[in-house]
């Protein structure tokens, strides 16, 4: 294959990835920044009544930990593999894998069976069924090769608000918490114990091409403190993790 070729379908990948700005805000900010942005942006359509939605997140990461060293290290690519439901349920589940690249982010996402799930769950591997579907097997083939296995599940409510000038998804995740308990990763309700100070928050704004000025201005995003840190990293760290350095 040609290098003008190679070229070409690079710049096509990279064409898809979004930018994503984090800041850490405590709930003085938080709501500040709730007012501002719902003069200028609407609610979600999947949040609920109270304006927001339950995401939990099992995790998986490599026998060496990989994953939490590189974004510990700030490695500019780097991936993140992990399985979600949505407000306690196991009705939709989502196989998922988010790649990180100058500072832009790609999310790969495809629905996967509870028995799929549950197998993900206990670090098993199994042949390919017949009936999963390309994008299925693309990323169960880069976990299994890997080795990983899960090591944390993540949880925490999203208040989300969404701009069609920009595609700009703005969200709040507050109640960030942390469990171990792998097993547990479909039932309703699990243990968890949060990661961040009472009130603190992570604030993520995400866009294609452009951030539109007055979105930019009105919240004042200069003044924010801004974090390289994932909800991931964050969990393993204060969940009391010891993990093999690399």
């Amino acid at each position: 294959m040609g290098w003008g070729i190679l070229k070409m379908r690079k710049e096509s990948e990279l064409a898809r990835y979004r930018h994503e700005d984090k800041y850490i805000v405590d709930g003085m900010q938080n709501a500040l920044l709730k007012t501002r942005i719902r003069a200028l942006m609407k609610t979600d359509g999947n949040a609920g009544e109270a304006g927001c939605y339950r995401v939990r997140s099992l995790y998986f990461d490599s026998p060496r930990d990989q994953c939490y060293y590189e974004n510990e290290s700030g490695i500019g690519e780097r991936d993140k593999y992990r399985i979600r439901i949505y407000n306690g349920s196991a009705d939709r589940i989502f196989l998922e894998k988010k790649s990180k690249s100058r500072q832009m982010t790609l999310k790969q996402s495809c629905p996967v069976s509870e028995g799929v799930c549950r197998r993900l769950m206990a670090g098993e591997q199994t042949e390919f069924s017949p009936e999963l579907t390309q994008k299925q097997r693309q990323l169960l083939s880069e976990i299994w090769s890997r080795a990983m296995r899960p090591v944390v599940i993540v949880e925490y409510l999203r208040y989300p608000f969404v701009e069609a000038n920009g595609n700009v998804r703005i969200t709040f995740d507050e109640a960030i918490s942390s469990s171990n308990d792998i097993s547990g990763f479909l039932e309703e309700e699990i243990p968890l114990r949060p990661v961040l100070d009472r009130g603190m928050s992570v604030f993520e704004v995400k866009w294609d091409e452009f951030l539109p000025g007055y979105i930019k201005n009105h919240l004042q995003l200069d003044s924010l403190q801004w974090t390289s840190f994932s909800k991931y990293y964050l969990c393993r760290k204060y969940n009391g993790y010891g993990g093999i350095r690399i």
